[in-house]
């Protein structure tokens, strides 16, 4: 396998908040399983790519620049082999997101989608919404902020003004779920999944123990919480996926983050292998299919 050659596109670090580390992490213990392998696997920056340094044709990354993801788009339009796909890297925008999933009957919070100039109290109030989530629509999230709480309209409007400032111009408000946090990941089409309730000393974006307080590790079904993932990451294009969802007392599943290629952070030494073998498979198929 040696003539296997794999380029690696690390994440900017700017997309990667409060997790460079991890995210390194997992991507160099799956391009070491590759290299263990036979493949030569070279590995670039995302910078480096825009250049068009890469040459590879089978090309594995934890891309977020738009323009990274324009260039990964063209490459697979010109059949190279793309794991994340751009599109479905494109798809994981939260406002893009939040339309496909709500549009494939994904579980998902009811949403409001916003020009973040607008003025939405009455908006948030006439539609029962009080506590909420503002998010950061129109790109994948780059800083704390972009994910936030608000307790009532005012506060939810005061929030809006400050993304408007930013140079943010839309945003998706989720209504405010009560429940267990729950974070996830997984690989389409692979056995391997692994889930874990969010607790005080986690890292998750959303903050929900400050919220929710501590999970009470309500109980549900994790095998339909593995068949909504495979589906949401069927329908998003997104083979190697993470994210998070509510629990509610019922058992209720609610997606309300999906995510390309996560830190894996908790499980890295499983999900490294399993991902390399996951990779592995597809570049079979992918030869298999040209010499066709």
């Amino acid at each position: 396998m040696a003539d296997i050659k794999i380029a690696g596109v690390m994440r900017a670090g700017a997309f990667s908040p409060n997790h460079i580390g991890s995210d390194t992490a997992i991507f160099n213990a799956v391009a070491e399983h590759l290299r263990k392998r036979g493949c030569e696997v070279n590995v670039y920056n995302e910078e480096q790519l825009i250049d068009g340094r890469v040459t590879e044709n089978i090309i594995i990354n934890m891309c977020r620049e738009r323009a990274s993801v324009e260039t990964l788009q063209k490459m697979e339009d010109a059949g190279c082999l793309v794991i994340n796909s751009g599109y479905g890297i494109e798809n994981c925008i939260r406002e893009r997101m939040s339309r496909i999933l709500m549009a494939n009957n994904i579980p998902y919070p009811e949403s409001i989608i916003v020009n973040t100039n607008e003025v939405i109290r009455d908006t948030l109030r006439n539609n029962g919404f009080e506590q909420a989530w503002i998010k950061r629509g129109d790109f994948h999230s780059m800083h704390n902020e972009d994910v936030t709480f608000v307790r009532h309209p005012e506060e939810a409007q005061e929030l809006l003004q400050e993304y408007f400032l930013r140079g943010i111009k839309r945003a998706v408000i989720n209504r405010h779920l009560e429940g267990d946090l729950v974070k996830f990941c997984g690989i389409l089409g692979d056995p391997f999944f692994y889930w874990m309730y969010i607790f005080k000393d986690s890292d998750s974006e959303q903050v929900m123990d400050a919220v929710n307080g501590s999970p009470d590790e309500l109980p549900f079904d994790a095998d339909e919480l593995k068949r909504i993932c495979s589906e949401a990451a069927s329908i998003l294009d997104v083979k190697i996926y993470g994210g998070e969802c509510i629990i509610s007392d019922t058992g209720k599943i609610s997606i309300i983050d999906f995510n390309d290629w996560p830190s894996f952070a908790s499980c890295r030494n499983e999900a490294a292998l399993h991902i390399a073998r996951f990779i592995m498979s597809e570049i079979k198929t992918f030869n298999s299919n040209k010499t066709k």
